[in-house]
């Protein structure tokens, strides 16, 4: 059996990618440069890409079991059929989605940058999954909450400052280890007792970002220190660092929403029940990560 990994070269899909070779299985990665790669010996790289029609059909010949990465929900305008359609056609009988916990919530029309954001994600993920359920085949939808490699942001002025620069200091969201999402995203694919389900996988409880900096700064020996922004200064710093201005935006609200509570997104046990295990906590996260924030010697 071949199972086809894409996204493979990313945070969640290395880790799938090692967990399916751990268990023995021929592993397949769809990837841009099989060159820049760097998968463990074994894995079968095959050049594809979402954006390339052509590359189709020799990154799916023989797969049956597939990780579906979600930059799959765009159709090309050469493409007769979607990558998901044409996978089901190739023969893929089983897919496991890589969504997100914004597939899970109701529609909306809420007019703010925040509401906005989140009715776009929702709709571009679950329209993915949608698609998936159309094929008749065997699906599980694994919906991530705020991931806690987005402090990698962090990880150059931590290196260089050790300081962390952010408004709303005691806001925060139950960061999920990219680990967790994986080793439910394998189970799925190997077995069959996910089929039919969609799994929302957060961490185990709210960590506020001083608390995420205190805890990058254990992590590797140092003293790392939390300067609150205000919002405007927020916005102003990530506009001078390139981020777009409806992103900054819906990024300021987003904090602002969960300084009380965990706003949009609380915790879930889902883990735990799949598993009998609570999620990776944010404190191993940083550990596990802890190379990423030293200085490069």
């Amino acid at each position: 059996m071949t199972i086809l990994v894409t996204g493979a070269t990313g945070n969640i899909g290395r880790r799938v990618v090692d967990g399916l070779v751990g268990a023995g299985q021929r592993v397949r990665a769809m990837v841009r440069d099989p060159r820049a790669a760097h998968l463990p010996d074994g894995v079968e790289l095959v050049r594809g890409d979402f954006e390339r029609p052509e590359t189709w059909p020799d990154v799916l010949d023989g797969v049956e079991r597939l990780y579906l990465f979600p930059f799959a929900y765009h159709v090309p305008e050469s493409a007769d059929l979607g990558f998901v359609e044409r996978a089901s056609a190739a023969g893929v009988r089983r897919f496991v989605v890589h969504s997100a916990a914004a597939a899970g919530f109701a529609p909306s029309d809420d007019p703010s940058a925040l509401g906005r954001h989140l009715e776009e994600e929702r709709a571009a993920h679950r329209g993915l999954e949608l698609m998936v359920e159309a094929t008749g085949k065997e699906w599980t939808h694994v919906r991530p909450g705020l991931l806690a490699v987005n402090a990698l942001g962090w990880a150059e002025r931590i290196r260089t400052e050790r300081t962390v620069r952010e408004p709303y200091g005691r806001s925060g969201y139950p960061l999920v280890h990219e680990a967790d999402v994986a080793e439910v995203a394998v189970a799925a694919l190997l077995t069959d007792d996910h089929l039919g389900a969609a799994y929302t996988i957060t961490g185990p409880a709210k960590v506020t970002q001083t608390e995420q900096a205190a805890a990058i700064g254990a992590a590797i020996g140092a003293d790392v220190r939390f300067e609150e922004l205000t919002p405007a200064q927020a916005r102003a710093q990530w506009l001078a660092d390139g981020c777009p201005p409806d992103v900054a935006d819906w990024l300021i609200e987003l904090l602002a929403d969960a300084l009380d509570g965990p706003g949009a997104l609380p915790p879930t046990g889902t883990y735990e029940e799949l598993t009998g295990r609570p999620p990776r906590a944010f404190t191993r996260w940083a550990r596990d990560h802890a190379a990423d924030f030293m200085e490069v010697a």
